[in-house]
């Protein structure tokens, strides 16, 4: 299903339809519904602290990958009241599934993961002309804001971390998407980046169809290393939080079904980037909670081992 197939809903026409579930932050809110046609309609709207629609204005440079590539749709998202549309084959994301431990569960996630990664560096591959306006992935946008803000989490992050730990995170941050209105030298890294690669936005058919990875909001320009740490990071992440998840395997899934060329060191580092703006969104759109603090000594362990923990060993 692609956009342009079918008219677009209405919020009123949504609403008639059977919601499946709902869920969301400060940041975003999700609402899953079942259309008519038997697919899912994901509709994306900006959470109770975000006071402006969400927008797509780069989806257009979004390719088509035919199903017998192996390849993740890449879902190219509608307009639909101050949200965003999605239709997909799924009403689960694959973070869900991993929460269900049977073992075809985590076939189901392995598999996506396999397409998701395919679907990566078709997107990676997709020229990007000048004139279009990509700017930084607006994780790295709201992680930048944080650093130079004044919060409780980011004291007592400090407190921990000490400035050398936060001086090389924002470094990495400008090696992986850079931004010249932070003085940043050399060449503008012009690659498309998904910009939010994630297992939410990852979501395998319910029984027929595609694996599709929700694009278009977050596109930006960076490097391909950012979006395979984001989605290495959120493993990491996970095996750490809910032990004992191993997810050794589902990372290198990931990686040998993306193929060589991106480098292992920035991959690393993005993961770490991941973590902590997880953190940070965290304590912004839900609140301070005495589970940070654990974060806190966590991510200074990633910064100093530059992530390399998200990184199989031979996969390059």
């Amino acid at each position: 299903m692609t956009s342009g197939t079918l008219p677009v809903p209405t919020p009123a026409d949504l609403h008639r339809l059977e919601l499946v579930t709902e869920y969301g932050t400060g940041l975003q809110t999700t609402r899953v519904h079942r259309a008519q046609d038997g697919g899912f309609l994901w509709w994306q709207g900006p959470g109770a602290q975000v006071e402006r629609p969400l927008t797509a204005p780069a989806a257009h440079l979004v390719p088509h990958l035919a199903a017998e590539t192996g390849a993740a749709l890449l879902t190219v998202p509608e307009p639909a009241g101050d949200g965003l549309l999605h239709r997909v084959a799924g009403t689960a994301s694959a973070a869900a599934w991993l929460r269900d431990f049977r073992p075809q569960a985590r076939a189901l996630v392995a598999h996506s993961l396999a397409s998701a990664a395919r679907a990566l560096r078709a997107l990676h591959a997709v020229p990007v002309p000048d004139e279009v306006p990509l700017g930084t992935p607006p994780g790295l946008t709201r992680l930048r804001a944080w650093a130079y803000g004044s919060s409780e989490l980011k004291d007592r992050t400090l407190s921990v971390w000490g400035e050398d730990r936060m001086d090389r995170l924002l470094g990495w941050a400008d090696d992986l998407a850079p931004d010249t209105a932070r003085g940043t030298t050399g060449p503008r890294t012009r690659s498309l980046v998904h910009g939010w690669a994630s297992l939410g936005a990852l979501i395998p058919p319910l029984s027929r169809g595609r694996v599709a990875l929700l694009t278009g909001e977050d596109l930006a320009a960076g490097r391909p290393e950012l979006d395979l740490g984001w989605l290495l990071g959120e493993l990491v992440e996970l095996a750490w939080a809910a032990p004992p998840h191993d997810s050794s395997d589902l990372r290198r899934v990931l990686l040998e079904a993306y193929g060589p060329g991106p480098d292992p060191v920035l991959i690393g580092r993005a993961a770490v980037l991941r973590v902590v703006t997880h953190m940070q969104d965290f304590a912004i759109y839900r609140g301070w909670d005495d589970e940070l603090l654990g974060y806190i000594a966590f991510t200074a362990e990633l910064i100093d081992e530059e992530g390399r923990r998200a990184v199989p060993q031979g996969v390059s």
